[in-house]
């Protein structure tokens, strides 16, 4: 293709098929790229897709689906069979502005074959909520934790659970939290251990390493 040079080798060497970053392109640029893919492969995962993108992309592919909330445009063909959710990981948000967040990361995790355990809204300003569910986010292998405003919530969670926790900082939050900084900052510097920080708003990127930590997980656990 003249504008993109897809890699269709990239699931041999990462485990991962390529995944496509829908803002911003062009409208011919993405129709092109979801037909090469699907053509080739079968199905197509994109990220940050608006509905007008998604009208495009279904005129040329008829079984491409847009959820509104996570923004994830895919389309996998009837022939093709998507891996069995193994493992468990959790998805948790400290408020329903930040589930946008949070549902990219998880659709993310199961599109990739990750069983995921939704909590939701249970941040730090009620966090009784949080606690209620804290044997649930251990019996898992990761948890996913999504907040905006100061992004106290990632914290709190690495204080309760045994297992790795990446943190989400989102771009939830009044004007001091100069668009999810200050939520970023409160992460990189917490002082619970276990901990690791993707960019702000990355759901996608969450999700890629809580799958790639199950798959670990559950693959030490077969092994045993």
């Amino acid at each position: 293709m003249d504008f993109a040079n897809l890699d269709f080798d990239r699931k041999n060497r990462t485990g991962f098929p390529e995944v496509i970053f829908c803002e911003r392109k062009p409208d011919e640029f993405l129709v092109d790229i979801y037909k090469k893919m699907y053509e080739r492969d079968g199905q197509v995962f994109g990220t940050r897709a608006t509905e007008h993108q998604y009208d495009i992309v279904k005129a040329a592919i008829p079984e491409v689906t847009y959820d509104k909330v996570s923004r994830i445009l895919k389309a996998v063909s009837p022939d093709i069979k998507l891996p069995e959710l193994v493992g468990e990981i959790a998805v948790v948000t400290a408020g329903t502005a930040d589930i946008p967040v949070a549902e990219e990361a998880a659709q993310t995790a199961e599109y990739f074959g990750t069983k995921v355990n939704r909590v939701y809204d249970v941040g730090v300003s009620g966090i009784h909520r949080l606690l209620e569910n804290v044997d649930t986010l251990n019996r898992t292998n990761c948890v996913v934790a999504v907040a905006g405003m100061e992004g106290a919530l990632a914290s709190v969670v690495g204080g309760l659970v045994k297992v790795p926790v990446i943190a989400v900082p989102t771009s939830v939050g009044y004007g001091a939290n100069l668009g999810g900084i200050s939520a970023l900052l409160t992460m990189i510097n917490s002082c619970a251990n276990g901990i690791s920080v993707v960019n702000i708003d990355n759901g996608y990127g969450a999700g890629y390493t809580a799958t790639q930590i199950n798959r670990l997980a559950v693959g030490n656990r077969n092994e045993e």
